[in-house]
């Protein structure tokens, strides 16, 4: 009885200790070292975080995050990259190569994104309509999700969105359509391309698309740094 009651406490105070981890709040099923990266990589390949410009030669990337100039004010990212779990990141490469015919192509504006952001976010901005909750993690801790608009390749320059990346409004809603038909047109390629290669829209972001059972990938907090490096 004093044994059963001693392991009950060890495993009682690990649990406490567990979530008090300020890394991990709510304790998520997050692999959060390499270890544990390359151990979910080795056991299925296909949840390996893949960099866009390997998959998608010359894509053209614009990593606000990497920058001052985003709505936390602060550089969350250290480096401007780009990266996606494989199946994701070649089902985007197939609508590039199809988007090309058009003269159209992508720019990325975020892919997968550690949950350590998603944590900082949420502390910046507290409505979860537009900034994921920590309860749960993002699409983006799962590289998964992908934020892009479109471009026209011989100039490298966006087409006109209805708002500007990260623009919390209403009108940035696929629902919201008091907009020019041009604007309106754009927001509907971009929406079909992505659709036909497997993706689906987040209804309050034009910009923000899922990948096919998005959830079925694990939550990582891993650094770009260690992805680079590894």
């Amino acid at each position: 009885m004093k044994r059963l009651l001693f392991l009950l406490s060890v495993m009682l105070l690990a649990v406490a200790c567990h979530q008090n981890d300020p890394t991990n709040p709510y304790n998520l099923p997050i692999s959060a070292t390499m270890d544990e990266y390359l151990v979910q990589v080795e056991e299925n390949p296909e949840t390996e975080l893949v960099d866009l410009e390997d998959i998608i030669p010359g894509v053209s990337l614009d990593i606000v995050y990497a920058r001052s100039d985003n709505f936390t004010g602060v550089p969350i990212y250290t480096s401007p990259k780009a990266f996606l779990c494989r199946p994701v990141a070649r089902a985007l490469a197939l609508a590039q190569d199809s988007l090309k015919k058009t003269g159209l192509g992508f720019k990325i504006l975020d892919a997968y994104r550690p949950y350590a952001a998603t944590l900082y976010f949420y502390e910046v901005y507290l409505d979860t309509t537009f900034v994921a909750s920590p309860r749960t993690g993002s699409i983006h801790n799962r590289g998964a999700a992908v934020d892009l608009t479109l471009i026209c390749l011989e100039t490298g320059k966006e087409l006109e969105m209805p708002t500007s990346f990260d623009s919390f409004s209403d009108t940035a809603s696929h629902l919201f359509n008091d907009l020019p038909e041009q604007v309106l047109n754009n927001r509907a390629t971009l929406r079909g391309i992505m659709e036909a290669f497997g993706f689906s829209v987040y209804e309050p972001e034009w910009w923000h698309y899922n990948y096919t059972n998005a959830r079925s990938y694990p939550l990582r907090d891993i650094s770009f740094e260690e992805l680079m490096n590894r």
